[in-house]
């Protein structure tokens, strides 16, 4: 059995356990006790537990957009290893498409770590992209609800569709690369991450055939990025900071808009920027070490991603949006969330919900590039 870790409540260290089984560590620099999560869940948090609750005492918040008719649901059933090596992935679209997108939401249907708003998010955006000037030709989705086995987000067709995204790119093209879905961080074992974790993807299959480390994502999606070509990785799930494994982060002061670039080049000069001079930016619903969450407290009813939520309003309410206003209103929304609720009474209940509340949604959105620029400057556009 791999040896696990668990990290520490308290100081943030990561804690071999030892037993493997047990279901708490102590820490002995800082003294704290903390409950060992399950071995398949360093994911993102769902919200939905008590939603029902919270949708009796909160205001209601319009849906910016309305999602289009859903799909007629299926249950997906694993095609054999033979039937798979007879199949073609012709449902990607044939290249060129000037502007193209890769779309990828992973509910995990049946497992104690079911998501509620990732199919959500992925209609959502689609819709989006589909308003801002996207061909539907041009965009591939990826869900446990898509009829063709090519499209449905196992790790080795979530490969397949990255590399499509890329392929043949030409000056002036704009890339979008969205992930809904679980996250998680592993330790490097290649030494080009400063913190000493790989962020991670988790397929449907991950179980079984293994996430999807920053390191592929940057070799397959970043490095074949040609002169003029545009890249926007747009990354919904739990330790998703670096999830492109990009050079250069954004730390940016929320309350005073005070940015300045953090240098995540290693030491040993191993490259993680584009190959061909183009440029690749990710936006991130939090930190490396912080989760994302499922929510219906920014969209009313229906459970979305607290950061593709936040993205999509942030983008719809300005068009002339630059890519700091860009992290400071989707963080505002988010912080707003936590506090800016209203209930209709002031009791008992009233404070349970609040504290329970801002509990919740602690993520921050992050910014990554492969190169340096001014984002109070730089006008945001896909």
């Amino acid at each position: 059995m791999a040896e696990r870790t668990e990290r520490c409540s308290g100081c943030g260290r990561q804690i071999f356990i030892a037993p493997p089984h047990a279901k708490t560590i102590h820490c002995q620099v800082c003294g704290r006790v903390t409950r060992v999560r399950s071995p398949a869940g360093p994911v993102r948090h769902a919200k939905n537990w008590f939603a029902g609750l919270i949708s009796r005492y909160s205001k209601t918040v319009s849906v910016l957009y309305p999602p289009p008719p859903l799909p007629i649901t299926t249950q997906y059933n694993s095609p054999s290893s033979t039937a798979i090596s007879n199949l073609r992935p012709s449902t990607f679209p044939s290249v060129h498409g000037r502007r193209r997108a890769l779309l990828i939401g992973i509910a995990y249907k049946g497992k104690r770590y079911e998501l509620n708003g990732t199919v959500n998010d992925v209609k959502c955006m689609r819709y989006f992209l589909l308003k801002s000037g996207f061909r539907n030709e041009f965009i591939v989705v990826l869900t446990e609800e898509e009829r063709d086995p090519w499209l449905v987000p196992t790790r080795k067709n979530i490969l397949s569709a990255m590399r499509w995204l890329v392929s043949d790119c030409q000056s002036g093209d704009s890339l979008v690369f969205h992930f809904s879905g679980h996250g998680s961080q592993q330790f490097d074992v290649t030494g080009d991450e400063i913190d000493g974790f790989d962020e991670t993807l988790c397929p449907l299959d991950y179980e079984t055939n293994g996430v999807i480390i920053d390191d592929e994502i940057n070799e397959i999606m970043v490095r074949p990025l040609t002169k003029n070509v545009k890249l926007h990785g747009i990354v919904d799930a739990c330790h998703s900071g670096t999830a492109l494994d990009l050079p250069y982060l954004c730390r940016m002061n929320t309350r005073t808009g005070y940015f300045q670039w953090e240098d995540h080049r290693p030491s040993s000069g191993a490259e993680k920027g584009t190959r061909g001079g183009g440029l690749a930016i990710s936006i991130s619903g939090c930190d490396d070490n912080q989760t994302s969450a499922d929510t219906s407290a920014l969209s009313g009813n229906t459970t979305t991603g607290a950061m593709t939520y936040a993205f999509i309003k942030a983008v719809e309410s300005d068009p002339r949006l630059t890519y700091g206003g860009l992290l400071l209103a989707m963080r505002n929304a988010i912080r707003e969330a936590n506090t800016g609720f209203n209930v209709n009474n002031g009791g008992a209940i009233s404070g349970f919900l609040k504290k329970m509340f801002q509990n919740g949604l602690t993520q921050e959105p992050q910014l990554c590039s492969s190169e340096m620029f001014d984002v109070y400057r730089s006008s945001f556009s896909l």
